[in-house]
């Protein structure tokens, strides 16, 4: 009997495992970095003897940790990128598999080929798709015709793995999620869409400031209240962003003119001049109070340099675990 494909196109797709990724991811990432210092200690140790068991052992960790070796992963991208295509091709090949870069314009698909018709012929190819895209419609085209797993790597309507990602970050630095306060200042673009509903997945009270005609989509605002009515979440929406970090355990922000809205920076540089997080809104939500940014950040824009470079910063270590929560995302669904 043939099995439906599991993609990952939002964070809906995650509703009955959110947690549990997070807890995996976070598992995965401490044996790499055990491994890691496990290797630097075998180096150290060049030319010495090692017992035939103690390589043993070593060989059967290293082909643990590769539970992807022979698999390919496709990647296309139809936006630029810097986290998101290195994140997903070292962990690729941390763990084990390749990972293929794909441009549309160096495709049959820049010259007419439906995305439907690319789908089936990479599915042919590739254990996985990941597409970094401009419309959420095209990246629901895709998964339709595809018979192996989709991942959204951004498009204009939500970006889970980079919420899958800040949610790890926020539980290693804070130990748990559960009743904590995310607070989010700015524009309601694709990544405000997805971290309110993976907060309210998570049972994280998520509160939204932003100026009128800049909201998170109304029908995202309805899943997450459905999500938080099953975890005890609040999720809020206002104008004001002093109210919105009031009390927050966490401050976060992104970009105020996406990519594909250049035409439109002007306008909105003096639309979300008041969102700025600065110090003086950092000391709202409360001295313990991290930031958060998904990067690339404009200095002097949605942040200042004094809050970024802050130790209340922790926008390296949300770079840093797309990778970890990515390839737990990968071994899920390629291995099913």
């Amino acid at each position: 009997m043939a099995t439906m494909t599991r993609h990952l196109l939002g964070m809906a797709d995650l509703a009955d495992r959110l947690d549990g990724t997070i807890d995996s991811a976070m598992a995965m990432k401490e044996a790499w970095m055990a491994g890691r210092a496990s290797s630097a200690s075998r180096a150290g140790m060049a030319g010495k003897a090692v017992k035939a068991d103690t390589a043993g052992k070593a060989d059967t960790a290293v082909k643990a940790a590769r539970p992807l070796d022979g698999r390919a992963l496709g990647m296309i991208f139809e936006k630029p990128s810097t986290r998101t295509r290195l994140s997903f091709e070292v962990g690729m090949f941390q763990l084990g598999g390749h990972a293929l870069f794909l441009s549309p314009k160096d495709m049959q698909l820049g010259r007419g080929e439906t995305v439907a018709d690319t789908a089936r012929v990479l599915s042919r190819y590739v254990d996985a798709i990941m597409y970094r895209a401009f419309e959420h419609k095209v990246m629901l085209e895709l998964a339709g015709a595809s018979t192996v797993p989709v991942i959204n790597a951004l498009d204009d309507k939500e970006h889970p793995c980079q919420i899958v990602a800040d949610l790890m970050t926020v539980k290693e630095h804070l130990g748990t999620l559960k009743g904590r306060r995310m607070a989010y200042v700015g524009d309601g673009n694709n990544v405000a869409n997805s971290l309110a509903l993976g907060c309210a997945l998570v049972g994280m009270h998520f509160r939204i400031g932003a100026p009128v005609g800049h909201e998170i989509d109304a029908d995202v605002m309805d899943a997450a209240a459905r999500f938080a009515r099953g975890t005890g979440a609040k999720v809020e929406t206002g104008r004001d962003p002093m109210w919105a970090v009031e009390g927050a355990d966490v401050v976060y922000t992104d970009v105020w003119t996406s990519m594909g809205q250049e035409a439109e920076e002007a306008a909105r540089k003096a639309i979300f001049e008041p969102y700025q997080v600065s110090a003086r809104l950092m000391a709202a939500a409360g001295a313990k109070a991290l930031f958060m940014h998904c990067l690339p950040a404009h200095r002097g824009l949605e942040v200042t340099d004094e809050v970024i470079d802050s130790r209340a910063s922790i926008v390296f270590d949300q770079a840093e675990n797309r990778m970890h929560a990515q390839k737990q995302i990968l071994v899920d669904l390629i291995l099913g």
